[in-house]
């Protein structure tokens, strides 16, 4: 249950080193690959299904948090995992994977138990939780390509990221990784900003030659500002214009030229309401 922004992110990585997630859920190396597990009419889909070929074959069901759901989510798991079960007919893992302390729960024991008082549990289902800012960063920065980018968000110090990237940037160097560098920092940025400021990420891949020439980086960077020009202009202008309007905040979000919203952000000062600020033409046009 990832927040929808970093789905795409995650679904990369995943991809990228299908094998690598079964060996960060703790499991032997064997050959992995993600399947396709539609179970989504009953339960909502599922993160990630791979399915891995060790004696005996299972599935590896990744669920990622990032949000504040975590209290309902064992049910949940519960539901996928038999569902999977029945759909493959193969033993499945369940592996939820928690990328910020603000996504834990007390509820995320690792076992879900149903059944009546002074009874056996008639439903006793236990899953794996992985709690990523406590899993050592030599681990990760060891392990395989595809879980590379969760090393700055794992057991590090602010005053430690800078060594991090710099091992990071090292491994990516090598020829095997060139190919998949670019995906790989731009996934590291987005996971950057589940725990630091944008600006603390940009700051920190700054110095990285290959982050430079990443179109995909540069597209994240220029999204991001985007959003924080639009937060600004929201916040600024709620305290002068007033709360906005759905049809007001449907309107800002459709606006993704940088320039316009920094224009706006400077023409608040002078604008009545809302409407009429929205109302001006774009600088340059008539």
């Amino acid at each position: 249950m990832a927040q929808k922004q970093f789905d795409p992110t995650l679904k990369t990585l995943v991809e990228v080193g299908p094998g690598d997630w079964t060996v960060f859920a703790g499991q032997p190396a064997a050959p992995t690959r993600v399947i396709d597990a539609d179970i989504a009419t009953v339960s909502g889909a599922a993160d990630k299904v791979l399915r891995v070929e060790a004696a005996p074959p299972y599935l590896l069901h990744l669920e990622f948090v990032s949000g504040h759901d975590a209290a309902d989510l064992p049910a949940t798991l519960n539901k996928r995992n038999v569902l999977l079960d029945d759909g493959h007919g193969l033993l499945v893992r369940t592996v939820v994977v928690l990328l910020r302390p603000s996504a834990d729960s007390p509820a995320l024991t690792g076992s879900r138990r149903r059944g009546f008082p002074n009874e056996s549990p008639y439903n006793l289902f236990n899953y794996q939780v992985i709690r990523v800012w406590q899993v050592p960063p030599d681990r990760l920065l060891a392990g395989g390509l595809g879980t590379l980018p969760l090393a700055p968000i794992s057991a590090v110090t602010e005053a430690e990221l800078p060594g991090i990237i710099e091992q990071m940037e090292r491994r990516l160097r090598k020829r095997e990784a060139r190919s998949l560098a670019d995906q790989l920092w731009a996934a590291t940025y987005l996971l950057l900003g589940l725990r630091h400021s944008p600006a603390t990420a940009q700051a920190l891949l700054r110095g990285v030659r290959s982050m430079k020439e990443s179109s995909t980086y540069q597209a994240i960077v220029e999204e991001g500002r985007i959003e924080e020009a639009r937060k600004l202009l929201l916040r600024l202008g709620s305290k002068q214009l007033g709360r906005p309007t759905a049809r007001t905040r449907t309107a800002l979000a459709q606006i993704t030229d940088l320039e316009r919203l920094e224009a706006l952000i400077e023409r608040l000062g002078s604008a009545p309401s809302w409407h009429a600020l929205l109302a001006e033409p774009p600088p340059g046009r008539s």
